[in-house]
């Protein structure tokens, strides 16, 4: 039986303390923007490898609407900042870092199912997979761009059922050895679909989003949650603990990577008015310290998005291993 969860922000227990375990904590590349260059995706993979960091992320963007059809909601006008007008590919990115890294996770956040087909994308990340030994984290979501939709010639309704199916197939891909596959969005005839990942039974699947039925998705076909620190604590921790708590119920356990945009500054912040991850390194160190007592196991640090560190590559890796360090 598939399980359901109708209101996950309302189930609330108190996770045990994960606080003797280290959480890991990643990095996202400079795949965006004027400091999207050759040099400066080599220099932070390598330095974050050789300083301990555990992951490098990336993300996915089509299109930089003029006139976007579906508002932006971290800006005024609704226009994506401007760094998005430049964006590196994905996949193409993490396979050239994994050829100049050893032992870094390569981890996508995210991309979306629906521009995609299960079996070209499974072939994409299984030969990513297999290049860098095992090293991918498949964080996947449905997009919320009506122009991304539109360009990818993809319907914007039933983006849920389309969901469940691609992961469903993208698992038969990676699993099966007569891959098979019937439903109402993807068919795929008996064949032999190869590479397999070196990942067994497969690279982790993590689903973004916060709608009640992504949670469901999460406890019936994937591996965990990639959310975003974009809330009050208490309101995390509550959707972090139901998801726990169905996660038994369905015979599973579910691995939660949160990705949280630290601000900086230099002067201490009013803590009755700061938002999460916004201060001093260390004001910023006890959030980081509570989301591992949250029983979170990755803490993806993009400490470049959209700040004034975004120029600065070094500074963007001192930071983000500082602030690492309080997720040990």
């Amino acid at each position: 039986m598939k399980a359901k969860i109708t209101e996950p922000c309302k189930l609330f227990f108190i996770v045990p303390s994960n606080s003797k375990v280290d959480m890991k904590a990643g990095i996202f590349l400079p795949q965006i923007g004027a400091a999207a260059t050759k040099e400066n995706v080599i220099y932070v993979a390598k330095e974050s490898e050789k300083r301990g960091l555990d992951s490098l992320w990336v993300l996915e963007r089509l299109l930089y609407p003029i006139k976007p059809r579906t508002p932006y909601v971290g800006t005024p006008d609704g226009h994506l900042p401007e760094d998005y007008q430049t964006v590196f590919d994905p996949i193409d990115l993490l396979s050239y870092v994994a050829a100049h890294t050893s032992s870094i996770s390569l981890g996508t956040s995210v991309l979306d199912m629906p521009f995609h087909n299960p079996v070209t994308l499974g072939k994409r990340l299984a030969t990513l997979d297999v290049l860098s030994e095992g090293r991918l984290i498949a964080g996947l979501g449905i997009g919320w761009s009506k122009d991304e939709y539109e360009v990818a010639n993809v319907p914007y309704e039933n983006k849920g059922a389309r969901a469940d199916e691609f992961i469903q197939a993208l698992k038969n891909v990676w699993t099966s050895d007569i891959v098979e596959f019937s439903g109402k969005y993807y068919k795929i005839p008996p064949s032999k679909i190869g590479p397999k990942p070196v990942q067994k039974p497969h690279p982790k699947i993590l689903l973004g989003g916060f709608a009640p039925k992504t949670f469901e998705r999460i406890i019936n076909h994937a591996d965990g949650w990639l959310g975003i620190v974009a809330m009050p604590m208490s309101q995390l921790q509550q959707i972090i603990s139901s998801l726990k708590q169905a996660a038994p119920s369905a015979n599973k356990q579910v691995q939660v990577i949160l990705l949280g945009f630290p601000y900086v500054m230099e002067s201490k912040a009013a803590e009755e008015t700061r938002a999460p991850l916004t201060g001093t390194i260390d004001q910023i160190g006890k959030d980081i310290e509570q989301i591992k007592k949250m029983g979170v196991e990755h803490l993806i640090i993009a400490a470049n998005a959209f700040t004034p560190l975004a120029k600065d590559v070094k500074k963007t890796v001192d930071t983000t291993v500082q602030l690492a360090g309080f997720a040990r």
